[in-house]
């Protein structure tokens, strides 16, 4: 049942992934000029301001998942039980901390932003930070049931949730855009979502999987096993809003609500773009861990690397490749002129992510098998530099030039230094990997070079002729890779979903 649960997962994440970016495509050029580039801004800036308040997690998440995961490899039922009331009383305190901290930058909106906001769009964004602060605050303690949900790897659930919720918030959305409502009414719809989910997720861990809290003497000795473990993943959290939430901040205090818009269609595009890759790797923690708990090898775990991130690649190069060569003629028909830019931002963040993003399997395996450490504090090293010169660069070149410091300590980061520590430290094949990367990297670079060619003299300015251009290269590129790129492994891989697929409409 699990491995069903892994291939099932897989696929719903790939439909949610694929029913969010259809409707993303739809509704995100009504929102913006609905909104206005201003108000879109503003939205865009208090949204990364409070993403700050999630590290606050403290990587405690993933520790559930995988001593979860660990406890029920061994059969330990109490001992479980005993975990999820001791982390939930842990979650209470958290939100309690983040509502405190909150409330203090609520108070000091005016300071932060005052000299490139007018009177009513600080007033604006202290509203959207209250709602947003009470949000995270409530979600703390109840985001123990989505963690339960995972390590007893029931993904059907909690994908088809997501699925529900990708298609009903916007529908919200509209209606409130409809009504005159726009940030404002963007936070409140979310934050309703929000809680919806989080509700549904304790219904089913109480009355489906049967699971139960029980608050006893608290565990000091475990918590300490546990807060070494989770430290490192709250680095690494750290490191991602830093990444990606900074850039938004600086902007806001230096150049205004309109630069802060046009960095956070392309911020849009890179979480889009990431979540083809982690919607795979996302199912993988607790086999991985279970792989590590019974003492699975190197080499076993290393094949599994290589074979994850070879599918992960195949679908993040097409989609790389086919935003090369339409995304600034996309971008320009969908959000309008006035974003031309975000092309070029995205475009960095896009680059500079196919080698993490293709690697994500790492990541899994260093959780699982507690070996975090240095990867988070050369992260964090990476992250700081990178925000010192954030901060000059923003001020100097705009939203271009959070983007180049970004990418760059992406390259530095993950394409080098990780790579090194995988080999030596983990034992994965990265040589052999790199030889199966290069050898599917012919295709894309010789069909991407050829089709930007092409684009040059025949520059669509209409949506019809723009789809036509992508679905002809799409046909021809899909064609050509499944050929000369493909192994057996990834035919038959992708035969058998077609064939479900097949079965599931004639049923």
């Amino acid at each position: 049942m699990a491995v069903n649960q892994l291939k099932a997962g897989a696929l719903l994440s790939y439909v949610s992934i694929g029913l969010n970016n259809i409707i993303g495509l739809l509704y995100t050029p009504f929102m913006l000029r609905m909104m206005g580039q201003t108000e879109y801004g503003l939205y865009a800036l208090v949204a990364s301001v409070v993403s700050y308040l999630t590290v606050l997690d403290l990587g405690f998440g993933n520790a559930v998942i995988r001593y979860t995961a660990k406890y029920r490899a061994e059969g330990k039922v109490r001992e479980q039980y005993e975990m999820f009331g001791m982390f939930f009383l842990v979650y209470v305190v958290i939100g309690f901390i983040a509502l405190i901290v909150g409330s203090i930058l609520c108070c000091n909106v005016d300071t932060l932003f005052d000299r490139t906001m007018s009177v009513t769009e600080l007033h604006k964004i202290r509203i959207m930070m209250i709602l947003m602060v009470a949000n995270i605050a409530f979600t703390f303690p109840m985001s123990i049931w989505g963690s339960i949900v995972t390590a007893y790897e029931q993904f059907v659930f909690s994908k088809l949730v997501n699925i529900v919720r990708v298609i009903l918030n916007p529908i919200a959305m509209i209606v409130m855009l409809y009504m005159g409502y726009r940030a404002i009414g963007m936070v409140v719809v979310t934050t309703l979502f929000n809680v919806a989910t989080l509700l549904v997720n304790w219904w089913y861990c109480r009355y489906r999987l049967h699971v139960h809290i029980r608050f006893g003497h608290f565990q000091w000795g475990f918590f300490k096993e546990v807060s070494v473990y989770s430290f490192w993943i709250f680095l690494n959290a750290i490191m991602d809003r830093i990444y990606w939430s900074t850039g938004q901040f600086v902007l806001g205090m230096f150049r205004g609500a309109k630069e802060v818009a046009v960095y956070a269609v392309a911020i849009q595009l890179e979480s889009i773009y990431m979540s083809f890759s982690t919607a795979v790797s996302s199912v993988f923690l607790p086999k991985v861990t279970a792989m590590v708990t019974q003492g699975k090898s190197d080499t076993e775990i290393s094949d599994l690397f290589i074979r994850t991130g070879r599918v992960q690649y195949m679908i993040l190069v097409f989609v790389l490749t086919g935003f090369i060569v339409f995304g600034r003629y996309f971008l320009c028909l969908w959000a309008g002129p006035e974003y031309g830019m975000s092309y070029y931002i995205a475009l960095c963040f896009l680059v500079s992510l196919i080698i993490p993003l293709t690697q994500n399997l790492g990541i899994t395996i260093l959780q699982a098998k507690n070996q975090m450490r240095f990867r988070s504090l050369l992260y964090i090293v990476i992250a700081l530099v990178s925000l010192g010169l954030m901060i000059p660069c923003a001020r100097w070149y705009g939203g271009m030039g959070c983007a180049l410091v970004t990418s760059g300590a992406l390259l530095l980061g993950q394409g080098l230094c990780m790579n090194v520590y995988y080999k030596t430290k983990i034992h994965i094949d990265i040589r052999k990997y790199w030889r199966e990367i290069g050898r599917m990297s012919i295709v894309p670079i010789c069909m991407g070079t050829g089709a930007f060619v092409v684009m040059q003299w025949w520059n669509p300015l209409q949506w019809g002729s723009l789809v036509l251009g992508i679905f002809l290269f799409s046909v021809l590129y899909c064609c050509v890779f499944w050929r000369f790129s493909m192994n057996d492994y990834e035919h038959q891989l992708v035969m058998s979903i077609v064939k479900r697929f097949v079965c599931g409409v004639k049923k």
